[in-house]
């Protein structure tokens, strides 16, 4: 259990019977993280979480209540996702989250939309550092790439 801002909320490894809740925290900070993506490639992108990107990565819940309200999921060291429902960002979860990952991986890696200022916020307070960028070619837009190195204290908040 950890406590943080005066919630209670448990990291735990992913079951499938936390599919909707890892789909709508997606869905939900997707919206507000990626107004620029299409509708489209949103519809794909959910289809393909549970299809494509659940069965090859390593998925950690922030569970809250009863209902997990956040996830991480891994791909070797990759960060392939984070998200924590908007109504709770600012609350320790997504650094809980991270934590889990950096303590379980070491050196991690993500690439995040550069037009994603959530995304880009978070993980400049980490600590992730940039080291390259490319088009992603399903959506048009550019992804910057960027790197964790453990040997840095982890982040407490």
């Amino acid at each position: 259990m950890i406590r943080e801002n005066d919630l209670s909320f448990t990291i735990r490894k992913y079951a499938e019977k936390d599919l909707d809740d890892v789909l709508d925290a997606w869905e939900s900070t997707s919206l507000l993280a990626h107004p620029f993506l299409s509708k489209e490639f949103m519809d794909q992108e959910r289809q393909n979480i549970p299809t494509v990107y659940m069965p090859i990565a390593e998925t950690w819940v922030a569970e809250c209540g009863g209902k997990v309200v956040g996830f991480i999921a891994l791909i070797g060291n990759e960060v392939g996702a984070i998200f924590v429902q908007p109504a709770f960002h600012g609350k320790g979860i997504g650094l809980a989250l991270m934590n889990k990952a950096q303590l379980l991986r070491g050196d991690l890696e993500l690439e995040v939309f550069e037009e994603n200022e959530i995304g880009r916020r978070f993980y400049d307070r980490y600590g992730f550092e940039y080291t390259g960028e490319r088009m992603h070619a399903e959506s048009g837009h550019k992804m910057l790439r960027m790197k964790f190195t453990a040997k840095k204290t982890q982040h407490q908040g």
